[in-house]
């Protein structure tokens, strides 16, 4: 789902600590939003480790046990802002949709996620968590 309007945040110590919804999100949900290739699939990217995935990416890295590196504003601000820790970074903003460069038409102006698929997707990569 597309969002034109992004919800305010504020990034504290590397992190956006608040929820941009207000409730935490679902994991279910977001692992099929990950899983989504008709809608900007972490897997173009980043190898997740979910069974019947053949094909993952190598361009990031991956996100097998990114729920134990990672608090969930820290996600957060990787899928909301990523260029506020690397400016170079090739990941893009999925909830951003101001200053941004290069961005396909059917996108501009506009958000890849809403509030409400972030957090489900923050849901999601909490739940990969190492053994």
């Amino acid at each position: 789902m597309l969002s034109a309007e992004p919800i305010d945040y504020e990034i504290v110590d590397f992190a956006i600590p608040y929820s941009l919804t207000g409730a935490v999100g679902d994991p279910e949900r977001g692992e099929r939003i990950v899983r989504d290739a008709d809608n900007a699939t972490c897997l173009i990217c980043h190898a997740v480790p979910i069974e019947g995935e053949p094909d993952p990416g190598n361009i990031g890295p991956s996100l097998d046990g990114v729920g134990s590196r990672y608090t969930a504003g820290e996600l957060r601000l990787r899928l909301v802002e990523p260029q506020f820790l690397n400016p170079e970074t090739v990941m893009p903003s999925y909830y951003r949709s101001d200053g941004l460069h290069g961005v396909a038409t059917e996108y501009e102006g506009r958000t890849v996620y809403d509030a409400g698929e972030i957090e489900d997707v923050i849901a999601y990569l909490l739940t990969l968590v190492e053994d």
